[in-house]
């Protein structure tokens, strides 16, 4: 398996537990503890406490992010685009990812977490447009 594939792995096992980790145990606390039924969990409003809302917020910005990179990579698999920038390029997706989860989920969202948490998000944008063009690129020059 190669490091964009193995990447994508991360991506998508960081998205699972970041869901686990956020939005299950607090469901699940609520529910065993018979302190809410399983029902009561609207998804169209917001409710709950704040932590809990920013993480199914981070989640939910995993889960749009992910059928994208996903895409990326499935193209650089398919045209056989490799090397260590484009390794880099995937690595750095994946911990840039992880920081901005732990950033919106871990604090309140000031001005200043805020600002950190989109350094986190760009440097993602920033990698996914470096590596289209790399696969633009590669299929071009073929």
């Amino acid at each position: 398996m190669t490091i964009p594939m193995w990447a994508l792995l991360g991506f998508a096992t960081w998205t699972l537990l970041l869901l686990i980790a956020t939005v299950g145990v607090y469901r699940w606390v609520r529910i065993l503890l018979f302190r809410a039924p399983i029902a009561s969990f609207r998804s169209d409003q917001l409710e709950g406490e704040d932590w809990y809302r920013r993480g199914t917020r981070a989640h939910a910005n995993c889960v749009e992010n992910l059928p994208v990179f996903g895409a990326i990579v499935f193209v650089l698999t398919t045209l056989g685009v490799a090397g260590p920038a484009v390794d880099s390029l995937c690595i750095a997706v994946l911990v840039a990812r992880v920081c901005q989860s732990l950033v919106h989920v871990s604090h309140a969202q000031t001005d200043a977490f805020v600002a950190v948490r989109f350094s986190f998000f760009s440097v993602q944008l920033i990698c996914f447009l470096g590596l289209i063009v790399m696969a633009a690129r590669h299929h071009i020059g073929t």
